[in-house]
């Protein structure tokens, strides 16, 4: 028997958590989804950096901290992740999930002081919760969680990404290929040229992840229930920010303005919104090397994709670009949780308070992880096996775009001629230039098709 302030409740006989934390158990039988690792490890570095805190600051007893700094300590580590088993669509705050945190630890630095869980000899408000709120704590773990995961896992996937692409585009630099706008044939471009475009956008995706884990390091924690900070300490926002940086080695500080803070998911919405900008990226990459890769026969045949399985139940030797495939699902459930973090943003700050904090905090964890894993993925699974073939060269010197080289010699109003006329007749722009009494070394000169992947008014023309 486990009892809070509505009374007595039964809780399982091998249980850390109480009362509070059975009631929203039997409350919300919804997803059957609670908090993720990330999420509850984020929560345990927040209750032992306040234990820590207090106990600097005189408000907590030296033996108490030590216990409930070691039972938070098996928070981060995972050992206790089963005693979290609140759904994730509960209280818009997220105070059942706070208080599932304050009974676990209690109890079990109760038992690590010799005594017996259930008793309150710490108590899981009293002493967990001692100057914090489940409005500060909650929306804290969220960014802390969000942040630690962009850098632990997001980064380091969009760098090695950010590698592969570089390196496939020095592979592929000297194949020239016809360039494309508006889905149709423009002036040559250096394939490389092409991946240099896609490693440049995988740097960006790097700026604008490290620019999430700027927004997410200020954090409400020390406004306690409405911003103001009642029951806590004046030097304890400060004081319990600092150990928070230090165990995540992340930027974390007290945030400029607690009563924004806490009642906005502000951070959390911006944040995803660099992870909806990353994602796009990664569509237009995929996108782009899924097309160059159709065919092999009917398509423009430009890439030659890793083969990682078989494509077709009843075509033999099908193979499908799978590994993009994936990646895009991924995306577009990533601009699902960007939605979902957008209501939640919008739609769940009334007043002191936003009450949409978990689903936005989930969705955002999700994300992230989805992210990372499918960026990884597509760098190992099909960046690094992409193959070039001979069909862009070949098909450039048949390009009738050729013709826009020819704008220095003979006027854009003859070239554009030239140019319908290749596009009727099949011809190439060399055969009807040289038709049109264009020598043979101006010929040379300006269809020189190396010359034309680079700025240049002299020779050919950049166009």
């Amino acid at each position: 028997m486990e009892k809070d302030s509505m009374g007595e409740m039964e809780v399982p006989a091998d249980a850390y958590y109480g009362a509070s934390t059975q009631r929203a158990v039997l409350n919300f039988p919804i997803s059957g989804q609670p908090f993720p690792r990330r999420f509850i490890r984020a929560l345990g570095i927040i209750k032992k950096a306040a234990a820590q805190t207090n106990r600097e600051l005189g408000l907590l007893a030296r033996r108490r901290a030590r216990a409930i700094t070691a039972a938070a300590q098996e928070v981060i580590d995972g050992k206790l992740d089963a005693q979290f088993p609140i759904d994730i669509y509960q209280t818009g705050s997220g105070t059942s999930t706070n208080t599932n945190a304050n009974e676990v630890i209690a109890n079990r630095a109760t038992e690590i002081l010799g005594r017996e869980r259930g008793s309150r000899v710490i108590h899981p408000n009293d002493h967990v919760n001692l100057g914090q709120s489940s409005n500060d704590v909650i929306p804290s773990a969220i960014q802390l969680s969000a942040a630690m995961a962009i850098d632990e896992e997001l980064i380091p996937a969009l760098d090695q990404l950010r590698k592969a692409l570089e390196a496939k585009s020095r592979e592929f630099w000297p194949i020239v290929k016809t360039g494309r706008t508006h889905l149709q044939d423009a002036t040559p471009i250096r394939l490389g040229q092409e991946f240099k475009g896609y490693a440049g956008q995988m740097e960006e995706s790097i700026r604008r992840a490290r620019g999430a884990i700027d927004e997410l390091s200020r954090i409400p924690l020390g406004g306690t229930a409405v911003g103001t900070g009642l029951n806590s300490h004046p030097q304890y926002a400060r004081s319990a920010a600092a150990r928070l940086a230090k165990a995540t080695g992340l930027p974390v500080k007290e945030t400029p303005n607690h009563f924004h803070a806490q009642a906005t998911l502000d951070a959390v919405v911006a944040a995803h919104g660099a992870l909806r900008t990353i994602a796009t990226s990664l569509w237009k990459i995929g996108s782009d090397i899924r097309l160059m890769g159709t065919g092999p026969i009917a398509g423009l045949g430009e890439l030659r994709l890793p083969e990682t399985q078989p494509g077709s139940s009843i075509m033999p030797g099908k193979v499908n670009p799978v590994i993009i495939e994936s990646m895009l699902m991924v995306i577009a459930r990533v601009y699902g949780n960007d939605l979902t973090v957008l209501v939640s943003g919008q739609s769940g700050s009334l007043f002191e308070l936003n009450v949409m904090m978990p689903v936005a905090g989930v969705a955002t964890l999700e994300s992230i992880t989805l992210l990372a894993a499918s960026v990884r993925n597509f760098s190992e699974r099909c960046v690094t096996g992409l193959q070039a073939t001979d069909r862009g060269p070949e098909l450039v010197e048949r390009s009738p775009m050729l013709a826009t080289a020819l704008n220095p010699v003979i006027g854009y109003d003859e070239a554009a001629k030239i140019a319908k006329e290749s596009i009727r007749t099949g011809r190439s722009i060399r055969q009807l230039a040289r038709g049109r009494g264009v020598s043979e070394s101006t010929l040379t000169k300006v269809l020189d098709l190396g010359k034309m992947t680079k700025p240049g008014l002299e020779g050919p023309g950049g166009g």
